[in-house]
Parts: C-alpha cells; structure tokens; sequence
C-alpha cells in the first residue's frame, strides 16, 4: 500500500511541478486521501526528494542545450550556453534570497487551504486574460532574453513563495507578461527549476537528515523514479502543445480546482 501511495504521489509531483496548475494545490487535496505511513520528518523529507526526479528529467531532455562543454558545439554556441545559465543564476536569486530568509514566516501566514484556492482562481483569470490580448511577442529566441529581462521573470518567482501560485504558473506568467513567447516562457521556467528546486530541496535534506529505514529509502526510491517518469513525459507533451495551443484550459482548470479546494475545505472538511 505505501508502495502504491509513493506512486500516486510521484504522479502527482510529475504532473504538478511542470504544468503551471500548482503542485500545492494538488498536494493538499491528495493528503486528504492518502497519508504515508511513518513519521512527519520522513513524509516531509519524501515529497522533498521526490522533486529531484523532476529535476533529473530536465537535465536529461535538456542536456546538451544546456552543456556548455559539448564537443558538438561551437565556440560561439558554448558562449551562448553560458549566457543562458548566467540568466539563470540571475533569475534565481530573488527568489533565493528571499526564501531562505522568509520561507517559514510565508508558510506561516499563507499556508492555508482558503489562501491556496484563492491563489488558483486568481492566478487562473490572470492566465485567461493574458491569453485574451492579442499581442504578438518581442522575445521568440534566448538570444533576445536581456539580464534584465531574466531578473525581472525572476522576480515573479518570488510570488510562487505564496502557496496555490505554482512556481511554473509565476514563471510562465511573469515572462509572458514581460513580452516572451509560451515556448520561451515555459522552456525558462524548466531551466530556473534546476537550481531553485535543486537548493531548495537539497537545504531542506540537509535540515531533515538522513536516519530513515531502509523501507522508507526504498519508497522514496520510487517515489523519486515514479516523478522522474511522468516529468519525462509532462514536459514533452506540455512543449508540444504550447506550439498549437494557449494557457487558456491551465487557467480554467486552476479556476476549477481552486473552488474544489475551497468548496472542500470550508463546506466537507
């Protein structure tokens, strides 16, 4: 049965993390209904390690854009491959900081069932309206993403601080905003996953420990393979579809689940 429950919720994590529909909102409705057996340390420590399956499946669909070592490339196109992770490195430092000094304070205050609907449906009419202007894009290329440009999507990193957001959602969202195309939006959102989910879930190993049985190792294992899996699959289906299709039905379902999340935890709960 853990087995089963680590798998469910490895899904959840794959699905969740890459899609701009938020992985908390999800998370919270799925606690109702399955609970992990063992400790809260160990719990919290498994859909912390859980993330570095995402995290893998993007530095495998991605490795040589992203290897500025590649024998294949020029030397040109290795320069642009450091460009890009510079960008990165700068767009991760809002968010950075500001989580590491503040993260427990906004768990804190903002962790809470009415704050994450909130967040979905808001975040949702933001996505459908922003896929209502017609305006044509001015950054289709990494070439044309500024330092400035790459901060300023950063900065609206931070807001997925705020549980409900969706780290993706704020990214994606940001960089629309801003003036990029979907794809450049949701590949920039991929590569500022690497170092911020990275650090983040590294840390929090790092607070938690390592004295867990083998058993609960092992369900983190699959757990972690479960997420590496359907993350392979999520970023390539949600890069095709973006090519023929907008946010809008992200936006709508965020609408959706945010009333059930509310509806649940207010009326049922």
């Amino acid at each position: 049965m853990e087995i089963l429950k680590a798998i469910i919720l490895g899904i959840v994590q794959g699905i969740t993390e890459w899609l701009p529909i938020s992985s908390t909102g999800h998370m919270i409705l799925f606690d109702q209904f399955l609970h992990l057996a063992g400790s809260k340390k160990f719990v919290d420590t498994f859909l912390v390690v859980i993330q570095f399956g995402s995290i893998l499946a993007v530095l495998i669909l991605y490795f040589n854009k992203l290897n500025p070592f590649s024998k294949s490339k020029s030397p040109r196109q290795k320069k642009a491959t450091w460009d890009l992770w510079f960008k990165v490195l700068i767009a991760v430092l809002p968010s950075g900081i500001i989580g590491i000094l503040f993260e427990k304070k906004i768990d804190e205050i903002f962790f809470k069932p009415v704050v994450v609907a909130m967040a979905l449906v808001v975040y949702g009419i933001i996505m459908i309206w922003l896929e209502s202007r017609d305006k044509e894009p001015k950054i289709k290329k990494f070439s044309d993403l500024s330092y400035k440009t790459a901060f300023m999507i950063g900065m609206f990193q931070v807001l997925a601080l705020v549980p409900g957001t969706s780290r993706s959602g704020s990214t994606i969202i940001g960089a629309t905003l801003i003036g990029t195309s979907r794809f450049i939006a949701a590949e920039f959102s991929f590569f500022l996953a690497i170092p911020t989910m990275f650090g983040a879930s590294a840390l929090k190993l790092l607070k938690a420990g390592f004295a867990f049985t083998g058993f609960e190792w092992f369900i983190m294992l699959i757990g972690s393979l479960t997420a590496f899996v359907v993350s392979i699959v999520v970023i390539k289906f949600l890069m095709a579809y973006i090519k023929k299709h907008d946010f809008k039905a992200f936006g709508i379902y965020r609408i959706i689940l945010g009333i059930i999340v509310f509806a649940y935890f207010t009326l049922l709960a």
